[in-house]
């Protein structure tokens, strides 16, 4: 049996943009806040040449890249045993599904800026359209969210934050995230990304679907200047500290 998949690559302008030098850009509101990548951020700085060096292709059917994931990390947790997730940006999804999958197997779960918000696209249009809300393909609500949760009854609620998106709720009553439910989870986002634009929602919405979500807004506890690829950035470690105690903690 044989499977065609399309593939695309990341430009280099839209790494520069969006993940390494923002803050020349200036796209979002946000970005010229942007001063933790190592370097300039800009094609020919070698920092950025190395970076980019290790990107590969992505999949550009999302819904095929979901389904086969789910599976995928479910076959993993049943072998490592119980875990704690981490994921980050178009990775979020996939958490999303392998707790879904297996939540008695799901400590709990870091997502560091997942892809989102919840159903639409702010500011990098990635064609994704999670018609699940946090996903493309379906995770347990209560009650159901029907066929491409075409169940899911919606509502726009204006933005919370200056510089922030409206966000997309569900009516009342809301539909629970079973399993997401079952466990805690993190959400981190930094000052200076696109996500700090949208972050919000996503939390908003976990927890109106009953999940036990904390968000972790990186300005608001003093670190400050970071973009979409902290993990990377000058001040990572400080960022990790503060993370590892909410790992210990759950």
């Amino acid at each position: 049996m044989s499977c065609t998949a399309n593939f695309t690559a990341i430009s280099v302008e839209t790494v520069e943009q969006f993940f390494t030098a923002p803050q020349v850009f200036n796209i979002w509101p946000q970005a010229s806040l942007h001063t933790q990548w190592p370097g300039t951020g800009l094609k020919g700085d070698p920092v950025f040449d190395f970076f980019y060096s290790t990107q590969v292709q992505s999949q550009s059917n999302n819904t095929l890249a979901e389904e086969n994931n789910r599976h995928a990390y479910a076959a993993l947790l049943d072998r490592v045993g119980p875990a704690i997730i981490v994921s980050h940006s178009q990775a979020g999804p996939y958490g999303w599904q392998a707790a879904d999958a297996r939540p008695q197997l799901v400590k709990g779960i870091l997502a560091i800026e997942p892809n989102g918000p919840p159903f639409v696209n702010e500011i990098l249009n990635h064609g994704f359209e999670r018609s699940f809300g946090i996903t493309d393909t379906p995770v347990a609500y209560d009650p159901p969210a029907g066929p491409n949760g075409t169940d899911l009854r919606t509502m726009t609620v204006a933005a919370q934050g200056v510089n922030e998106s409206s966000c997309i709720l569900q009516m009342e009553p809301a539909k629970k995230l079973v399993n997401l439910s079952k466990m805690p989870i993190l959400v981190t986002t930094s000052q200076a990304s696109y996500h700090a634009v949208y972050d919000r929602c996503t939390v908003d919405y976990l927890r109106q679907a009953g999940v036990n979500a904390t968000w972790l807004h990186l300005p608001e506890i003093g670190i400050y200047g970071n973009g979409h690829l902290m993990f990377m950035e000058k001040n990572n470690i400080e960022i990790a500290e503060v993370v590892n105690e909410w790992l210990i903690g759950i």
